[in-house]
C-alpha cells in the first residue's frame, strides 16, 4: 500500500479508503470485523462510515480497538440518515450532532477525523448547522469538515472556504467541470477523496465501446456513427480497451487512473468480500502498462469531440 499526504493536517492516509455500509455487516458483525482486519493487513488506514448506523460504528470501533487511534483515519457521512428503515435526510444542527455523538459512543473511537456532508442541496444546509459542526470541531469530536457530491452546487461549497475535504466522483471520462473542481479544491488547500472511479457506463466491454456513440449514453454524447462490429478498428477511440488489456481488469485500470491524479489523497472503494478487497489493494503498488494513459486520453478527447 502507498500513502499520501492528507491535506494540511500533516497526516498520511492510504491511497485507498474502505467505505463501509450496511452490506458489509449483512453477514453479521464478525464478517464485518474480518473485512476490516483484512483491510488493515493490506495497509489500509482510512475508513468511511457511509451512515451513522450505530451497529456499523460499533463493528469498526471493535476492529480498530488495538490500533493506535492516531494511525487510522475515520470519516462519517452526515445527512443521509442512520441507514435504518424510515430514516430521512437530516442536515439540522440537532440531527447531525446526535448522529456524531451516537456513532462516537457506539464506536469508542474518541473522535472522527472528518465529518462529511452527503450531497447537501444548495438550500439544504442552514447556517445553524455549519455553526454546530464548527462547535463540534472546537471540542475535537470532529477534526475536519468535508462535503461530498457532484454537480454545480459542489463548486459553490468549495468556494466558501468552509470545508477542509472534498469528496467527489472522478473517473477516466470525467468532464472538465470535475477536473476544474479538483483544481479549485486544491487551491483552497482542501484534501480530496474521490469515488465512482469505475462508473456503470464502463463496466462491460459493450458499454465501454459505445460510451460515445449511444444516442443517449451515460456521458450524454450524441450519436456519432461508429464502426461495424467486424471492423479491425472497431472500438478505436472508445474505452473498449479497458476490457482488452491482458492482466488488467477494467476496474483495476480505472482505479489506477484515479490514483494518477496528484491532488487526490485517497480513492474510496467498496469491497464486501475479502478476495475483492485484496485484489483492489494491490493496484496502488502497480504501474499502468505503457500506453494505457495515452489510450485513455485519446478516448476521452474523442468523446469531447463527439459531444
Amino acid at each position: 500500500m502507498r500513502y499520501r499526504p492528507f491535506g494540511m493536517a500533516g497526516q498520511a492516509v492510504s491511497a485507498l479508503t474502505l467505505s463501509l455500509g450496511p452490506r458489509d455487516i449483512a453477514g453479521g458483525p464478525d464478517a464485518g470485523r474480518e473485512l476490516i482486519y483484512s483491510a488493515l493487513e493490506a495497509g489500509i488506514n482510512s475508513y468511511r462510515l457511509e451512515t451513522a448506523d450505530p451497529v456499523l460504528a460499533e463493528v469498526l470501533g471493535e476492529a480498530l480497538r488495538h490500533v493506535d487511534r492516531k494511525l487510522v483515519q475515520v470519516s462519517l457521512m452526515l445527512g443521509a440518515g442512520d441507514g435504518r428503515r424510515g430514516s430521512e435526510r437530516d442536515f439540522s444542527a440537532e440531527g447531525m450532532t446526535a448522529s456524531i455523538d451516537r456513532s462516537l459512543h457506539a464506536s469508542s473511537l474518541g473522535w472522527f477525523d472528518v465529518a462529511i456532508l452527503d450531497e447537501p442541496g444548495e438550500h439544504e444546509l442552514p447556517q445553524s448547522s455549519l455553526n454546530a459542526l464548527k462547535a463540534l470541531r472546537a471540542t475535537e469530536r470532529v477534526r475536519l469538515l468535508g462535503v461530498s457530491g457532484d454537480g454545480e452546487v459542489m463548486d459553490v461549497y468549495v468556494s466558501t472556504g468552509a470545508f477542509d475535504v472534498l469528496v467527489t466522483p472522478y473517473h477516466v471520462n470525467s468532464a472538465w467541470q470535475v477536473r476544474s473542481r479538483l483544481r479549485a479544491a486544491r487551491e483552497q488547500d482542501m484534501a480530496i477523496f474521490v469515488y465512482d472511479y469505475f462508473p456503470d457506463a464502463l463496466d462491460s466491454a459493450k458499454k465501454a465501446q459505445t460510451a460515445h456513440v449511444e444516442k443517449k449514453g451515460f456521458f450524454g454524447f450524441g450519436k456519432s456513427g461508429g464502426r461495424a462490429k467486424d471492423d479491425p478498428l472497431a472500438g478505436a477511440g472508445t474505452f473498449a480497451f479497458l476490457h482488452q488489456t491482458v492482466g488488467w481488469p477494467a476496474e483495476s485500470i480505472c482505479l489506477a487512473y484515479a490514483l494518477t491524479e496528484p491532488s487526490v489523497s485517497s480513492v474510496l472503494i467498496k469491497a464486501s468480500e475479502v478476495e475483492r478487497l485484496n485484489a483492489l489493494s494491490q493496484v496502488p503498488d502497480r504501474d499502468m502498462p505503457p500506453g494505457l494513459a495515452a489510450q485513455i486520453e485519446m478516448a476521452r478527447i474523442a468523446g469531447v469531440k463527439a459531444a
